[in-house]
């Protein structure tokens, strides 16, 4: 595989600084990438920086975070218009609503014993590199884990901060539509992020990507690591029934995690794959 349009770096929750990861994406054969970090620009100008010494093509990404049918919705963003003025304006309440959800998962879990999380999530996040962002829940998480309150990562989300739970703070995020409208004003190509990762049911899935599309989206992550086959030809049955390209990422996030770069499940060979949309990218190249 030599595409990869769904990654992150310590610009958000990866555990990568924003060249290193760009520098691990080359090494594993990955030719065009996106880095897609939630809701913030930051980590773009030094993986672009690192690209150009690499021959990797970097699209710009983002992955925006909206709300739809209660739950907390992720849309892609790629090759738009960084200086944009919707899309500046929409990072700058996104990055405000991000610190104001640490501030509620803060408060929510020293109200369950366990006080000083924003202080231990920021060091956490620190460690891995300086952002200016709000910490995430993985950070969240590896605090939990080091001030002894849970064995383990997948505990903390079990328990505390995984969806539905304690510290899945949605009411900072916009709705679904204003996402999209704001990736459009920007001139981007949109992506629904992971669709099969939301709690739904089949028909609220549905319901889901008929919503995006009619809101104006162009494509459907049909693939998403290595998620099982049978979830990625019900992606794939969605994506024809509605009209909408495809595309594909690892949604890598650290070595050694469940992902790695470059490293999916094949994208079914009657779907248009965003990535030809790109521009700059060539057929001889960006070829699965």
């Amino acid at each position: 595989m030599n595409v990869d349009l769904h990654c992150h770096s310590t610009a958000s929750d990866g555990v990568l600084a924003p060249a290193l990861l760009v520098a691990r994406a080359q090494q594993r054969g990955v030719r065009l990438l996106a880095l897609t970090d939630h809701d913030t620009l930051e980590g773009l100008d030094e993986a672009h920086r690192a690209a150009a010494q690499l021959d990797v093509h970097l699209v710009n990404g983002i992955e925006l975070s909206c709300t739809w049918g209660g739950a907390t919705i992720h849309i892609l963003g790629y090759a738009f218009e960084r200086d944009a003025p919707a899309l500046r304006e929409a990072i700058e309440a996104l990055h405000h609503g991000r610190w104001q959800r640490a501030e509620e998962i803060d408060r929510r879990l020293a109200a369950k014993g366990m006080p000083g999380a924003l202080e231990g999530a920021r060091a956490v996040q620190q460690a891995l590199g300086d952002s200016g962002n709000a910490p995430a829940r993985p950070h969240f998480a590896e605090f939990l884990v080091r001030a002894g309150h849970v064995r383990d990562r997948a505990e903390a989300f079990r328990k505390w901060l995984g969806a539905g739970k304690l510290g899945d703070v949605k009411q900072h995020w916009p709705e679904l539509e204003a996402v999209v409208d704001t990736l459009r004003a920007a001139d981007a190509w949109i992506s629904l992020a992971h669709p099969w990762q939301y709690d739904f049911t089949r028909s609220k899935r549905r319901r889901l990507v008929a919503a995006f599309a009619a809101a104006g989206g162009h494509a459907l992550e049909v693939v998403n690591g290595m998620q099982p086959a049978e979830q990625v030809g019900g992606l794939a049955i969605l994506a024809r029934e509605f009209g909408l390209m495809a595309s594909a990422g690892s949604d890598f996030h650290a070595p050694g995690d469940w992902s790695e770069l470059g490293l999916y499940r094949p994208l079914p060979d009657d779907l248009t794959a965003l990535w030809k949309r790109f521009e700059y990218a060539q057929p001889a190249v960006v070829t699965l």
